[in-house]
């Protein structure tokens, strides 16, 4: 996914949720700050190329469903997915989060040499302050939604586990396999449920572009408003 090809969708997501973008796009400049010259992981070594991904994220179903991660060749998990995985015996071999629930794994995972996603946005500059110092900086992956800057990358998507689906397809996964992902979870919040509602317009617009269907998706599709680029 090139920027220019993911903005019109994401200028849409800023006018759905009222968020200002210039708040984006401080939290990338304090993350290149934060980030200096150190080195940061390059995604290609995670061997996405040609595999089958999965897709965790972090719902009631995802327990229930481990199995699907195991039997891939690849398993990004989103956010608190990665402690629910590891826990269940499942290896994780990336964590994608924005820092808002379990940055300590993040921590521990870096440390132990398993690449962490690691994104910015316009509300946790100060998760950013906190956790990234703490990162070993070579098993971090940092993005942004808004403009990228290096070493920030944008390679599309706007909540952990659709970031994941975007990450995957940026590398050449030849099929995603999706776990714990349940749009109709009546425990989150309003603007919760917003957010799934837009992270199943952009597994659509990605299955399309991809030529693939996603079963997470059945019968789902005919509901599902396109995106802008779509």
């Amino acid at each position: 996914m090139e920027f220019r090809t993911w903005e019109p969708v994401y200028e849409d997501i800023l006018d759905d949720f009222g968020y200002p973008r210039d708040g984006d796009e401080r939290a990338c400049e304090r993350f290149v700050e934060l980030l200096g010259d150190d080195s940061t992981y390059d995604p290609t070594t995670l061997g996405l190329d040609g595999a089958s991904v999965a897709i965790a994220g972090a719902g009631p179903s995802l327990e229930a469903e481990a199995d699907r991660a195991a039997d891939a060749d690849v398993v990004l998990a989103a956010s608190t997915a990665a402690d629910r995985l590891q826990a269940a015996g499942v290896a994780v071999d990336c964590m994608v989060t924005d820092l808002d629930k379990n940055a300590d794994t993040g921590r521990e995972l870096t440390a132990a040499g398993t690449p962490v996603v690691a994104h910015a946005h316009g509300d946790n500059i100060p998760a950013l302050e906190t956790h990234i110092p703490a990162y070993d900086s070579e098993f971090v992956v940092p993005t942004t939604q808004a403009t990228p800057a290096p070493p920030v990358r944008n390679y599309g998507g706007f909540t952990d586990g659709d970031r994941a689906a975007f990450l995957a397809d940026h590398f050449g996964a030849a099929s995603l396999v999706f776990l714990g992902w349940d749009f109709e979870d009546p425990s989150v919040t309003a603007e919760k449920r917003q957010k799934l509602r837009w992270a199943e317009r952009l597994l659509r617009w990605l299955e399309q572009r991809r030529g693939e269907r996603f079963d997470v998706l059945d019968g789902r599709r005919d509901a599902i408003e396109p995106v802008a680029s779509g």
